[in-house]
């Protein structure tokens, strides 16, 4: 395609080049391939199921990890804006008449004293419209309520990021989301040398937000946990962007301009790629719980770094005796079945090659990045799932995390696939991110490009086709070794919409609590 010279000076200010620009818009213009799925991951068949004595074990060897000054630390995805959060909200309080109203916004009216931003909403409701919340919502001004909660003014809970929202009540003050991460990882993420490291990924315009937070509850947390926190700040990369196209496949353009758009969270591998970290917890910033009910989340983050750990440690042995030679016949039939029973990667041509050839494909299978997934039973949220996925070009059979929009579901044959799948996207992933010598791979090397996926967009009324690049957990780790563990569903506590923060997980019953 031709650029002109304006068009090339945009393209080189998102640090991209005209021919990566091509690429995506065939991409846009020719899809991408469905996965071949082979089977759902399910329980005792790709998804590990712990009794309490290997829970213990890995529990243990995680303290044991840590101990030895081994560099921990915790990545929290937060770069989404709250919007969608107040998605239906929004509309109520754009809109002229209460035809809009819905069960699920009455109960947002009804129980709004057991929000943690009551507090603060009724004093601003009491600032702008001299009416406490009780008397707005008798006299049936409830989208005065709704427009001091998400306009400025307010407090501006639209145009915020779920970070700085307030999450939960704790007796006599209120928490975000940002504060209960930061305590989180004062609980399972803690150095030897008694720091946290935490990273946080951020949009842009919410950085300055973000970073006068943390100084102003750094210093408290700290105390409470006994702990030194060294917290860092990344944005999605401009190079990350991806060209939007016209419906008819040529770019789209605003103001004669070219426009780019977040290539989506499957951007954040880069912003992963650059933590300096023999392991590292991702954890979205809206799956997070209060303190009294941590402690169950807290066990199996300790129990599933263990796990990575210990499959690690196995990983790095084999791959010293590779480097030593081609090993005996039975140390080699021992790693094919590590392959097999723990990494659940399968080859039905093992048995053809030649003790070289199986000796350079475990090399190759082994010698990548590691992550361990929580795994929860899925009871009906939306997302994706785990699933056995044959790859054509070295024909093996592994674990991978695929999106509905992965999968051909018109074929009758894998929609019962799908329909078989027991568990949801992960709910913590445990990252191992360097070689059996110490040296950080390049994630960048372990993305599969072709697991991007295509959506509708508007800017400005106008119709649009974006890119989504390989989502974090799907193609942007595809390459990578993936173990599944079951973990118990109270561990995963998302806030997708404003009324699950009313599900009993994050509301604390204390009386005194409930004051505030």
């Amino acid at each position: 395609m031709e650029f002109s010279k304006h068009d090339l000076a945009v393209i080189k200010e998102h640090g991209k080049t005209p021919g990566q620009v091509s690429e995506e818009l065939e991409m846009i213009k020719n899809g991408f391939p469905f996965l071949e799925i082979v089977r759902a991951a399910t329980p005792g068949d790709g998804i590990f199921v712990l009794n309490q004595s290997m829970e213990k074990t890995a529990a243990d060897l995680w303290s044991e990890y840590v101990s030895e000054g081994n560099r921990i630390m915790k990545m929290v995805p937060a770069s989404g804006a709250a919007s969608r959060m107040f998605k239906e909200l929004a509309a109520f309080a754009n809109g002229n008449t209460d035809h809009a109203m819905t069960p699920s916004l009455r109960r947002f009216f009804n129980e709004l004293e057991k929000f943690a931003f009551f507090r603060r909403l009724n004093l601003a409701c009491v600032t702008l419209y001299q009416r406490n919340i009780d008397e707005l919502r008798k006299e049936g001004r409830l989208r005065d309520i709704a427009r001091a909660l998400l306009r400025p003014g307010g407090l501006n809970y639209g145009r915020l990021p779920k970070a700085l929202l307030m999450f939960h009540k704790i007796i006599g003050s209120t928490r975000t989301s940002l504060e209960e991460h930061l305590g989180e990882g004062a609980q399972y993420a803690v150095n030897h040398n008694g720091k946290v490291y935490i990273h946080f990924t951020v949009s842009p315009e919410h950085l300055p937000l973000m970073m006068a937070k943390v100084r102003e509850v750094q210093y408290l947390i700290e105390n409470r946990y006994g702990v030194k926190f060294e917290i860092t700040f990344s944005v999605q990369k401009a190079s990350t962007d991806t060209v939007a196209a016209n419906p008819d496949g040529t770019p789209f353009r605003v103001k004669e301009e070219i426009f780019f758009r977040p290539g989506g969270h499957g951007a954040l591998i880069e912003n992963l790629n650059d933590l300096d970290a023999d392991v590292v917890f991702v954890k979205n910033i809206d799956n997070v719980l209060p303190d009294s009910r941590r402690t169950l989340t807290n066990h199996f983050k300790m129990v599933l770094g263990g796990i990575c750990v210990g499959i690690k440690r196995k990983i790095d042995e084999y791959l010293r005796l590779l480097d030593k030679g081609t090993p005996k016949p039975e140390m080699l039939k021992e790693m094919l079945e590590f392959l097999h029973k723990t990494l659940c990667i399968t080859n039905e041509h093992a048995d053809e090659m030649t003790v070289s050839e199986i000796a350079d494909y475990i090399r190759n299978k082994l010698n990548r990045p590691l992550r361990v997934c929580g795994m929860v039973k899925n009871e009906g949220e939306p997302g994706g799932g785990p699933y056995l996925v044959y790859d054509p070009i070295d024909e093996t059979i592994a674990p991978q995390i695929l999106e509905l929009s992965q999968i051909d579901t018109s074929d009758s044959h894998v929609r019962k696939i799908v329909e078989q799948s027991t568990h949801f996207n992960p709910v913590d992933l445990v990252c191992a991110l360097k070689d059996y010598k110490g040296r950080k791979f390049d994630l960048t090397k372990f993305v599969d490009r072709q697991t991007g996926f295509i959506s509708q967009k508007s800017v400005d009324g106008r119709d649009l086709v974006a890119l989504e690049l390989p989502g974090l957990w799907n193609g942007a780790m595809s390459d990578w070794n993936t173990v599944f563990i079951d973990v118990p569903s109270a561990t995963f506590n998302p806030v997708k919409e404003v009324n699950d923060l009313l599900r009993p997980a994050h509301l604390i019953t204390d009386n005194l609590a409930i004051l505030m």
